[in-house]
């Protein structure tokens, strides 16, 4: 909910008085639960009213479905969410014909140009233990679906870089929690091969992932926004 209450921020500044429906859609309880926190201890929210639904988008999907509803939305946000969809252009198509005449589509997520995620993908993605709660989409997956669908939208893209000194720190908690999120395997310091270890040590030191400054090392975590018109 961090950057849900930052953009609702921006929309009660700019539309002051009207009342905003947020309709959140996550199968993670936890998340929801921090969403719920946060809300609880932020103020200056008395126009803004909050409905939470533990579920995935497809569920969501077939529950609108069943109760035929032709609920439509002013701006709906796809904040590194793509990754954890099955279909990607249905979830697209599905969610851009819920869009008002006005509205907006936001996606965010890994850019589609050179970084740090693409070259871990493209090189040892095969290697790597991932379930199907992911995939190794990028903007650029997402450009050529809207292209193909023929879509309008604007691509920007934000420069963004994650420090990763720990990782190159043996023992260190961080280091491990880091690793784990670069490679999406839990625990992979002591599940991993040795030699793949030390291979993916290796790589996020090199310029195609990384580039080192003041002592720190810098993953190229740059993500692309895309605004999707209706």
């Amino acid at each position: 909910g961090e950057i849900d209450l930052m953009m609702l921020s921006k929309v009660r500044a700019r539309y002051p008085g009207v009342t905003i429906n947020n309709e959140v859609i996550d199968p993670n309880a936890e998340q929801i639960f921090s969403y719920k926190e946060r809300v609880a201890k932020t103020s200056n929210l008395e126009n803004i009213k909050f409905t939470w639904h533990k579920e995935t988008a497809h569920e969501y999907e077939s529950r609108m479905s069943a109760e035929k509803s032709s609920k439509k939305w002013d701006f709906i946000h796809m904040i590194q969410m793509l990754y954890y969809v099955k279909d990607i252009p249905a979830t697209i198509r599905y969610f851009h014909q819920l869009l008002e005449k006005q509205a907006k589509l936001l996606i965010v997520l890994v850019s589609g140009k050179a970084t740090g995620w693409e070259t871990l993908w493209k090189k040892y993605g095969p290697h790597l233990p991932l379930t199907d709660l992911g995939c190794h989409a990028t903007s650029a997956d997402v450009k050529a679906i809207l292209d193909s669908a023929g879509l309008k939208y604007q691509l920007y893209e934000l420069p963004s870089h994650m420090d990763i000194t720990s990782c190159f720190t043996e023992g260190s908690m961080d280091g491990e929690l880091l690793l784990d999120f670069l490679t999406e395997t839990c625990e992979f310091s002591k599940t991993a091969p040795p030699e793949l270890k030390q291979q993916i040590i290796e790589e996020l030191r090199k310029p195609e992932c990384s580039q080192e400054r003041d002592g720190k090392v810098l993953f190229n975590n740059n993500l692309s926004a895309i605004v999707v018109e209706p």
